[in-house]
């Protein structure tokens, strides 16, 4: 009734279709133009599913956090093991805040800390656990907090690298090599890259080329502690084997270890210089390397001091060139401070007419002795008043320095091995 009354209150006649449309219109559910269901979810549900999420986000973040004190006590398993050996200090154990706390905590002062970021800026941003998990394998050694910092003072840029690499194996080979843990110590005291080098590339060849040369294992240790550098520059060939047989050394006398490694870490070029400087004073090949043989440290001597000591004894103590083949302490002595002070005390002691004396052999010997027995013998004997005037006269001539000795720097140089 109602759309017949709009139908004619409009105007409008009655067609099927229209009628058709309008009747379909009133009559569907209004459900038809909305088929996305708007029933409520139960509030149990909602809670159900924001509960879940969270404790998703916790178990993750627990997850987190173990892995991390996991990692945290690994780390700390060989400062807990040293620290039951009593080769570390308790407070070495607690967390560290960053890489300058860490050294701290090992014993090393604001202004050594300062040096090594210097030398190693990376070491600054460098991570506190593995920073503290190298210390700490380097104190399983046996390496006090002392030992550490003198090792990093000298080589600053120690911790960048990967001690870690075959640790087991070759503290197991270095065991075996020196006998005992104090002496292997030592051993990294002195030369800290003994734990950097390539084990089977340069440290095991090196122990087997100079047990090949007669070498015994004992003195070959001796040497690693004397020259540091035995692993990093030893090289021979036939020219340098050549020279260690014509000094006539035999293999069981005491200079041979010495000559060996002399020799052997030597450039062969920086040989034919210090052997062809000698033989401009007057010496045969033979004779230079025959001395070499009585005294090889001779080959560790710059030519310029070579040269400054044969000028001094040739020229002012008018004593013959031939002199230094059974006396090497003319060219190993310093001229500054036994040399020259030794021989113008002698002139003294000879102007005043004072016994004994040093003349002929007496002064090779004297030339020898340490600084207390020599005053003892030659200045301390005579009474107070002279030996007074003596000691005077040897400290002045003593404090001379020859020119520019003053102004020279010492430049400190990095680790040469």
């Amino acid at each position: 009734m109602l759309i017949l009354a709009l139908q004619s209150r409009l105007g409008m006649k009655s067609k099927p279709r229209v009628w058709i449309k309008l009747r379909f219109l009133f009559s569907v559910s209004s459900s038809f133009f909305n088929p996305i269901t708007t029933t409520p979810i139960p509030k149990t549900r909602v809670c159900s599913f924001v509960a879940a999420i969270s404790t998703i986000t916790a178990s993750i973040k627990e997850i987190s956090a173990a892995k991390s004190g996991l990692l945290t006590k690994i780390g700390r398993t060989a400062a807990a093991t040293a620290l039951l050996n009593g080769t570390l200090d308790e407070n070495l154990v607690e967390e560290p805040i960053n890489s300058a706390d860490v050294f701290r905590k090992w014993g090393f002062s604001d202004c050594e800390i300062a040096k090594i970021f210097v030398h190693s800026p990376s070491l600054r941003q460098a991570d506190p656990d593995l920073i503290q998990s190298k210390l700490n394998l380097l104190g399983l050694l046996g390496l006090t907090s002392a030992d550490i910092v003198k090792i990093i003072n000298y080589r600053p840029k120690f911790l960048c690298y990967r001690i870690k690499k075959c640790f087991d194996e070759r503290i197991e080979f270095f065991l075996e090599l020196f006998g005992s843990r104090e002496s292997l110590r030592k051993a990294i005291v002195r030369n800290p890259s003994l734990l950097i080098y390539d084990l089977d590339s340069k440290i095991k060849p090196v122990v087997e080329l100079y047990e090949g040369l007669g070498v015994p294992r004992e003195d070959f240790l001796s040497m690693v502690s004397y020259k540091p550098s035995v692993f990093s520059r030893t090289s021979f060939n036939h020219e340098k084997l050549e020279y260690i047989s014509r000094t006539g050394v035999s293999m069981k006398s005491k200079m041979y270890k010495y000559l060996v490694v002399i020799i052997g870490i030597s450039r062969l070029e920086t040989n034919r210089e210090k052997v062809g400087n000698l033989e401009k004073f007057g010496f045969s090949e033979d004779e230079v390397l025959q001395l070499l043989g009585h005294a090889p440290v001779l080959l560790t001597l710059s030519i310029d001091k070579v040269q400054r000591n044969m000028t001094y004894f040739l020229g002012i103590m008018k004593l013959p060139a031939r002199a230094v083949l059974s006396s090497p302490i003319l060219l190993t002595a310093s001229l500054e401070n036994r040399l020259k002070p030794r021989y113008l005390l002698a002139g003294k002691i000879e102007e005043m007419g004072l016994a004994p004396q040093i003349k002929g052999p007496k002064l090779f010997s004297a030339l020898k002795m340490t600084e207390d027995r020599f005053l003892r013998n030659y200045v301390a004997c005579h009474p107070e008043f002279i030996s007074e005037e003596l000691m005077e006269y040897y400290r002045n001539v003593k404090g001379l320095k020859r020119l520019a000795v003053d102004s020279k720097k010492n430049s400190h140089q990095q680790c040469p091995f």
